[in-house]
């Protein structure tokens, strides 16, 4: 299979790069050269130096962001908004099998001011009840700020080439992935992701049967204080975490 990665340079393509790398002929679209894989470097906002990255490949895993809300919002716009759209289009003009578009838990985590998640995401645990409402893929998205909004907007122009296009398009919601592959603050026991677990999730939207034609789902470590579901990305296409934070609590 060939896979083309957008963003590989970055902390989640270099994971993705190690779990694919063995069984894919691996190609990177990215504003700087990949050591030992051939790169495309452009930038995503420009459509027709984007545009040959895309030839001859299967899959395409869409990495690359501006991640957070310490960026303009002409940096979101151009990166986020126009890239996603472009990648896409992109992929579809070259006849491409399917995107995966690295969504956000972002995307929902507006849903942190309100109790319970306030409190679990807080840390405060013993103001949190026994049990609570998880927050599913298909309940109503609450946006953090103006990043997880472009990464709303990601997933309705991905739904939209899904409908429109032979494409298939996977929106992974993913949660919180450090460097130190270790959660820290009281936040992330609520939403961290491992290393490990992230480049499964990938993975088998890979493998996923070609007849997916979209779907969204949360990609989040097995956290004992998580609010995001994740049984659906067990049903959509396989994907169960095998790291937890709590493994990590001193």
């Amino acid at each position: 299979m060939n896979i083309l990665v957008t963003g590989m340079s970055g902390l989640i393509g270099g994971f993705v790069r190690a779990r694919l790398g063995p069984d894919a002929e691996l190609a990177a679209l990215n504003r700087q050269a990949v050591e030992g894989v051939p790169t495309t470097r452009a930038d995503l906002a420009d459509y027709d130096a984007i545009r040959p990255a895309f030839d001859g490949q299967d899959v395409v895993v869409h990495l690359a962001a501006k991640a957070g809300d310490n960026f303009t919002w002409e940096e979101l716009l151009q990166t986020n908004v126009v890239g996603t759209r472009n990648v896409l289009q992109a992929a579809s003009d070259a006849g491409c099998k399917r995107v995966i578009f690295a969504s956000s838990g972002a995307t929902v985590a507006g849903w942190e001011r309100v109790e319970p998640y306030r409190s679990l995401a807080e840390g405060r645990y013993d103001e949190a009840p026994t049990d609570w409402t998880l927050i599913r893929h298909d309940m109503a998205t609450r946006p953090r700020g103006v990043y997880g909004a472009t990464k709303v907007w990601g997933e309705a122009i991905g739904r939209h080439f899904a409908d429109t296009t032979p494409l298939s398009v996977i929106c992974i919601r993913i949660g919180y992935v450090n460097a130190a592959d270790r959660p820290s603050r009281p936040r992330d026991f609520a939403v961290w992701c491992s290393k490990r677990d992230i480049a499964q999730a990938i993975a088998c939207s890979v493998s996923a049967p070609a007849e997916l034609k979209f779907d969204v789902f949360f990609a989040n470590s097995r956290n004992r204080w998580g609010y995001r579901d994740l049984t659906h990305a067990e049903e959509a296409v396989g994907f169960v975490p095998r790291d937890g934070a709590e493994d990590h609590r001193r």
